[in-house]
């Protein structure tokens, strides 16, 4: 059973009160989704006690238990984190002290994956249809993947217009523009086969298409064309950034382009170029191939 509220708004549901401060500040539904999962989890770990009375105490108990017990990846523990900081801060109104005690989840320090112009063009040469094109504006943009799949017909020049209208959309903006869950450039432009329930109203509407699809296609790919690195969606983007990098672009232009608010995100890419150790030829090499082009120049034969 979920926990009673108190206050002005008792007797109301603890999650209903959350799901309605989440949608007056517009979160994504998703965000909905992943925020409630965690309070729920949360509500159980301390056996259905109210949050209020467990408070900082607890919050850090239970992050200490993702990290310890669970073995979360850090960024699960943060996400965890800032879905309660925002039931203690937005639903309970409670601003908690700062957590001293909670046990980080370690951090993994790699680089991401890249891979090589030629093996892009390899792995893009083994999809089809729909499933290459998603891939192609990746690698060719650096969009995430739902990013991409959420591009609707006014966010391009789209020419052919085809689909059933019909979408979904959040909150206000439906009120705002009542004919635009109809009207052809508020349609996705990667569309789902199937109808599917409108999440914020009654009736069924046509999503865009569902991100595991693409994923399938990709990991498949890598397996035709035998890449040896892990590749995935996410590695285009990855790769879009670095060759970018490689063709001398500033690193200011790549932060722009792939969305970060820290340029110290986009360094990373910086690491991945072959430059440093793995750049420098040998000596014992650079020397050999001097000589070669010295004999050359003397007999005036061709390199």
């Amino acid at each position: 059973m979920e926990n009673t509220i108190s206050g002005d708004q008792s007797g109301r549901k603890l999650l209903d009160v959350a799901r309605e401060k989440m949608g007056v500040r517009h979160m994504a539904y998703r965000t909905e989704l992943v925020y409630l999962q965690w309070m729920r989890r949360y509500i159980r770990f301390h056996r259905h006690k109210h949050p209020r009375d467990v408070a900082a105490a607890g919050l850090e108990a239970f992050l200490s238990h993702l990290a310890i017990e669970r073995k979360v990846s850090a960024s699960t523990q943060n996400q965890a984190l800032q879905a309660l900081l925002f039931l203690y801060r937005h639903v309970l109104e409670i601003e908690l002290p700062w957590l001293a005690n909670v046990t980080r989840a370690n951090r993994p320090k790699r680089l991401p994956v890249v891979l090589t112009r030629s093996e892009v063009h390899l792995l893009l040469d083994q999809l089809d249809g729909t499933h290459r094109l998603i891939a192609s504006i990746l690698y060719g943009s650096g969009l995430r993947l739902l990013e991409a799949l959420r591009l609707r017909v006014k966010d391009v020049v789209f020419e052919r217009r085809q689909g059933q209208p019909g979408v979904s959309l959040p909150h206000a903006l439906r009120a705002k523009y009542r004919n635009a869950a109809t009207s052809w450039a508020w349609q996705y432009v990667f569309p789902a086969r199937a109808l599917r329930p409108d999440p914020y109203a009654s009736g069924l509407i046509r999503h865009h298409l569902h991100e595991q699809a693409i994923q399938r296609a990709v990991q498949g790919a890598v397996r035709k064309a035998k890449l040896t690195q892990p590749a995935s969606c996410h590695t285009l983007r990855h790769s879009f950034a670095t060759h970018l990098l490689e063709d001398g672009y500033d690193i200011r232009t790549l932060q722009e382009l792939l969305g970060h608010s820290d340029v110290k995100t986009t360094m990373i890419y910086t690491h991945v170029l072959r430059k440093g150790a793995k750049g420098v030829i040998s000596r014992t090499s650079a020397g050999w191939r001097a000589r070669v082009a010295i004999v050359c120049r003397v007999c005036g034969s061709p390199r």
